[in-house]
């Protein structure tokens, strides 16, 4: 099945389980994202299944952007966004 391929690839690049994002993707559909909280409670849960940290700056720029639907179009930008 190539949906079973994708994640294989995902757990293998990124280390985190495919159920958990499985979990984390059924958690995030009913979750006000206009919500600073939540969004906060997100990013910290998705920093510790991936394992790293994601510095208060950067936290603070990926809650502005989604409260302010700044969010890019494609995930290769979005990633990016990630990672600087």
């Amino acid at each position: 099945m190539a949906s079973n391929n994708f994640f294989d690839n995902v757990e293998k690049q990124t280390k985190v389980n495919k159920d958990d994002i499985f979990k984390l993707a059924a958690s995030v559909q009913n979750a006000n994202l206009k919500d600073e909280k939540v969004l906060r409670q997100l990013i910290h849960q998705v920093a510790a299944m991936a394992g790293r940290q994601v510095p208060k700056e950067k936290e603070d720029q990926i809650v502005k952007a989604i409260i302010n639907n700044n969010l890019p179009a494609d995930l290769n930008t979005l990633g990016n966004m990630f990672k600087k």
